[in-house]
């Protein structure tokens, strides 16, 4: 069971999408797993073929716990690797059971919430046509199904739809408030602040929008993602893992972006590799990332691999956050909206739109005059918006 954030202790296995003896490829999805926060899709982290399923759908186990065994054509099964590509040892006796029949194929994709509601109401999810993105079954096609097929004399019990959702949300809630009280107890946070003129970057942000059709054009908040990731690629002590008591930089730079859930929660995947996207580039992964968090589709790496958390609440009229590091990352920048506010520049006083911009950053990792160097980067990228 691959570790899916610092605050993920455990996981239940929903769903297998490979069968024994079926060939896989790095980066490849094979399981599906329920976490505090969300469902989750498995990839796998190294080439093979699949020898043995170690580990029943419905099955809770620990972070750790190897779910799978793999092999080269011709060798002997090693434990499917780990997120972070360390093979872990194979659990007690216990924990092997016979498997179900092989999945489908080609699986069909279920939201969530859709998987709660036909748990709910009765509804066989096999028997549905899904009308969601890529075919996926969503809410309002199991509504219809219940409509139709669901007996008059014995309605499903009303606790259920209820229930569920409201556990997933407290035990959210709960992990996410353990993250963060370890983060506050263990890492020696200190905080810097820096106020930056958005003038150019929004008078250049209008113009690139008048020459671009209404579906690709581009929000301030891809400018502060883009600029963001190209100074931390600068200043990499602040771009890494605290872990084993070293820092340990990270050749990549993969922003998690903060996303607030429907119904309360937040969840930060990556948007990997940000600092060599164009703006076109981090718009659509956004965007992509926020639809998959909210339909309970990311993937394992999304939720393992971010290097430095950008959290933006501009857009919730918020003027200035103070964030809290997600551990094992030493850094979280986090902006403000853009208010015009009195601005002062070659000796004449005017107003200008301004952004504060925030870092959260880890003592052990970084001091005062390296947070500083990022946030004056960020500030030199958003002055000159046309190259990021």
């Amino acid at each position: 069971m691959p570790s899916l954030g610092a605050d993920m202790v455990s996981g239940t296995l929903l769903e297998w999408y490979v069968k024994p003896g079926d060939a896989v490829k790095r980066g490849q999805i094979v399981a599906l797993v329920d976490t505090d926060k969300a469902e989750i899709e498995v990839e796998i982290f190294e080439d093979g073929v699949i020898d043995e399923l170690l580990v029943v759908p419905g099955t809770k186990v620990p972070v750790g716990t190897v779910l799978a065994t793999t092999r080269q054509v011709g060798a002997e099964a090693v434990p499917a690797a780990t997120a972070n590509g360390t093979p872990v040892p194979a659990p007690p006796t216990p924990t092997r059971a016979p498997m179900p029949p092989s999945p489908h194929e080609h699986r069909q994709r279920i939201s969530p919430l859709a998987r709660r509601e036909a748990q709910a109401l009765g509804v066989d999810l096999a028997t549905l046509s899904g009308s969601g993105p890529d075919g996926a079954i969503v809410r309002a096609d199991v509504e219809r199904a219940a409509a139709g097929t669901a007996p008059a004399p014995s309605p499903p019990a009303p606790a259920a739809p209820v229930a569920e959702p409201a556990d997933r949300q407290a035990a959210m809630r709960q992990a996410i408030a353990a993250l963060m009280a370890r983060s506050k107890r263990e890492i020696p946070h200190y905080y810097l602040e820096l106020q930056i003129d958005m003038s150019r970057s929004l008078d250049w942000l209008h113009e690139e929008n008048l020459h671009r059709p209404v579906a690709e054009r581009l929000l301030t908040s891809v400018l502060l993602l883009s600029a963001t990731a190209r100074a931390v690629a600068e200043v990499p002590e602040l771009n890494g893992f605290w872990l084993d008591g070293a820092f340990r930089p990270s050749d990549a730079v993969h922003l998690g972006v903060a996303v607030s859930l429907r119904g309360g929660g937040l969840i930060a995947p990556a948007l990997h590799d940000a600092n060599r996207k164009s703006l076109s580039e981090i718009m659509a992964g956004v965007r992509d990332l926020v639809n998959r968090s909210r339909a309970g589709r990311l993937r394992s790496s999304e939720m393992s691999d971010p290097t430095i958390t950008v959290t933006n609440l501009g857009e919730r009229g918020v003027d200035l956050v103070h964030g809290v590091i997600y551990p094992p990352q030493v850094a979280l920048v986090g902006f403000g909206g853009v208010r015009e506010r009195p601005w002062a520049a070659g000796g004449m006083l005017g107003v200008r739109p301004v952004v504060t911009t925030t870092l959260a950053a880890d003592h052990r990792a970084s001091d005062g005059h390296t947070g500083g160097r990022l946030l004056t980067l960020i500030d030199k990228r958003l002055q000159k918006p046309e190259e990021l």
